[in-house]
């Protein structure tokens, strides 16, 4: 008897494989950088999610090597812009890298450091952004959120993942500093009143909200 497809797979096999985001993902193998890109499913909800908002001005944070902020980009305008927060210069130039060879080098900005002193460059600046995708360091997903709820456009939405950081989050024994956040982030994703949110269970799991 053959073994029943997860739900996952399932829909990954009715996605065409995308050379692109393939060459991304040999990219970082070949850098020996850690392997943790979005799941393809939740690359294609980036796209989508870009473009059905009409979002102009698009916030990453945590770059790694440029998976994600192809699948940004690609729902971008031509006027728009994705600005992308990295702790490691290596990590934003192979991103930029490979933005550049998806023909996305221009829309495109890396600031390299700390996130949050970033974010709060950003706030000094008056910028502000229509969608946020979070996707680093778990620990400060909280303090991410916050910034995220600052720098917020009316209606803006904001995107966590491994929002179930493989089964941790739901595991009343797991209590490490990173999980705690994670279940704090998680909570007030679906509960801030400032927010409408929900979290999506597939892959690692995706927290989603709109700012009221």
């Amino acid at each position: 008897m053959s073994t029943p497809q997860t739900a996952e797979q399932y829909v990954d096999a009715l996605l065409e494989q995308d050379e692109q985001l393939e060459r991304v993902k040999a990219g970082i193998r070949a850098k020996d950088m850690p392997e943790i890109s979005i799941a393809p499913g939740y690359g294609r909800l980036l796209t989508l999610l870009v473009k059905m908002i009409g979002a102009k001005q698009v916030l990453e944070i945590g770059a790694l090597g440029g998976y994600s902020g192809i699948c940004l980009a690609r729902g971008l305008p031509a006027d728009g812009k994705l600005i992308s927060l990295e702790l490691k210069q290596e990590y934003a130039d192979l991103a930029h890298q490979h933005l550049r060879e998806a023909g996305f080098g221009d829309i495109v900005e890396y600031r390299i450091g700390e996130a949050l002193d970033s974010l709060e460059a950003l706030g000094a600046e008056g910028q502000r952004f229509d969608l946020f995708f979070i996707d680093a360091d778990k620990g400060n997903y909280p303090n991410y959120l916050e910034w995220a709820i600052k720098l917020a456009n009316p209606g803006a939405i904001i995107l966590g993942d491994n929002a179930l950081m493989h089964g941790k989050t739901m595991d009343p024994a797991s209590k490490g500093n990173s999980v705690t956040r994670m279940r704090e982030f998680n909570e007030r994703m679906a509960r801030d009143p400032r927010l409408e949110g929900v979290l999506l269970p597939a892959y690692d799991g995706l927290a989603m909200a709109r700012v009221r």
